[in-house]
């Protein structure tokens, strides 16, 4: 899985299930891991007119909004979120610096704090693309706002290092917030059913049928995981080759395969999908193609249709953006790039059609399936399950800085999927036939 919007995040009245609000002030980022996060930009003119953008913004949001002295802002009544602006000044200073990355960090660094963090972020999300007008966004964008670092781009060895800021943080630290299935993608949850584990394992069928995965054929899968897809794919009896560039996932994905007693008919490659080889029955890939990069998806597309037998068809899971946002977006350096997803674009269906049209020999979306309100119930399922396990994941050398990062993560990702700003599409590809 992997994510990058400018929209902000998410739902759950009241908080996280089972999880106490913390209120304890939050402690002052550690300078070694953290460097330079403490200390908030000087930006006076850029924070005077980010407050004035943000007062205005928030006067006609659901919310309630509270300053030290007492002042409230919003629109919000008695059951409304509150935010509570804890140092105005180091907060619009953020924000006004670069919003698409201070309005997340001072969030970390407990410039502003709420009892119910999804519940506040969805009416900002919801209002996304009016809460700035388009003229002062343009400016921004030209001005003021950074751009994406060329070390992040996604050659093969750029993508490599970008997945290893993500992926390799720790096994561990992904298996006390993930279900059994260790799936890090939207569920597919059945109609009256809450549980995670049977949606891990409906979505996975899903993708498989959307490629035709039967008994006898050879699979191969471009992105391991950690091994849900290809264990799956092997109990229906094809034989899977899977990728990644993730030592850590490869580690891991080989250990619960011979778990699962299907070792002998899965090789994990540490590999990139460019250096791949051979020729497939069907070609699967679920949530992959969002590190892959703009500039590189010629490339990616190019691969499937190369390695795809003739006949064979692609289950291609992807996190869809509207068109026209994505456009606005693709060069943007967004607080999800600098903490959570470095080199990350998501792609809209029609940038999808576009690439198999222009880069493929033939390959078209057949079939497609939206799992998008899915996925804010997985995501809203992982934030639980985070902070109710938080002392086990500090336990693992976490600290709390990360802990308020990954909440923000989790709980901004959610609420794109809630308002529909961002959507999760399972796609058949096949080619046209000929005549």
């Amino acid at each position: 899985m992997t994510m990058q919007h400018d929209g902000i995040a998410v739902p759950t009245p009241g908080g996280v299930r089972g999880v106490r609000p913390r209120t304890h002030a939050v402690p002052r980022p550690n300078e070694g891991v953290w460097p330079g996060l403490a200390t908030p930009p000087v930006a006076p003119a850029k924070a005077r007119i980010a407050e004035s953008l943000f007062r205005n913004a928030v006067r006609s949001l659901p919310v309630r909004v509270v300053f030290p002295g007492g002042e409230r802002l919003g629109a919000g009544g008695p059951t409304s979120p509150v935010m509570r602006i804890e140092r105005p000044s180091a907060f619009f200073h953020r924000l006004g610096a670069n919003s698409k990355i201070g309005f997340g960090e001072s969030y970390m660094v407990g410039d502003w704090t709420t009892t119910d963090l999804p519940g506040l972020l969805t009416p900002f999300a919801a209002r996304l693309s009016t809460l700035v007008p388009p003229a002062l966004q343009r400016l921004g964008r030209r001005f003021a706002e950074a751009r994406q670092p060329t070390a992040e781009v996604n050659s093969v060895e750029g993508s490599r290092e970008n997945i290893h800021r993500h992926y390799d943080l720790s096994n561990e630290l992904f298996a006390l917030f993930l279900d059994d299935t260790m799936s890090y993608s939207a569920g597919w949850f059945a109609d009256g059913s809450d549980d995670l584990v049977l949606a891990q394992e409906r979505k996975i069928d899903g993708i498989l049928d959307m490629a035709g995965v039967e008994a006898g054929m050879h699979v191969l899968e471009i992105g391991t995981g950690w091994g849900g897809l290809a264990t799956r794919a092997a109990q229906r009896g094809a034989r899977v080759t899977t990728l990644t560039i993730s030592q850590e996932q490869k580690t891991l994905a080989e250990a619960r395969l011979a778990e699962a007693g299907v070792a002998d008919r899965v090789q994990v490659l540490l590999r990139d999908y460019r250096e791949a080889q051979g020729s497939y029955d069907a070609v699967v890939s679920v949530e992959m193609i969002e590190a892959v990069g703009v500039e590189y998806w010629p490339t990616y597309f190019a691969a499937l249709d190369r390695l795809l037998k003739p006949g064979g068809r692609v289950g291609l899971q992807s996190i869809t953006m509207p068109h026209d946002r994505m456009m606005v977006a693709r060069n943007d350096y967004t607080w999800i790039h600098k903490y959570v997803f470095p080199g990350g674009i998501i792609p809209s269906v029609e940038a999808i059609e576009d690439n198999l049209a222009r880069h493929t020999g033939g390959l078209r979306v057949a079939e497609r399936r939206s799992l998008g309100y899915d996925y804010a119930r997985t995501l809203g399922h992982w934030r639980t399950r985070f902070l109710a396990r938080w002392d086990e994941v500090e336990a693992l050398g976490f600290d709390e800085t990360f802990r308020r990062m990954w909440e923000f993560y989790l709980g901004y990702c959610e609420a794109g999927f809630r308002v529909g700003y961002l959507d999760v599409v399972q796609f058949s590809l096949q080619r046209r036939p000929s005549f």
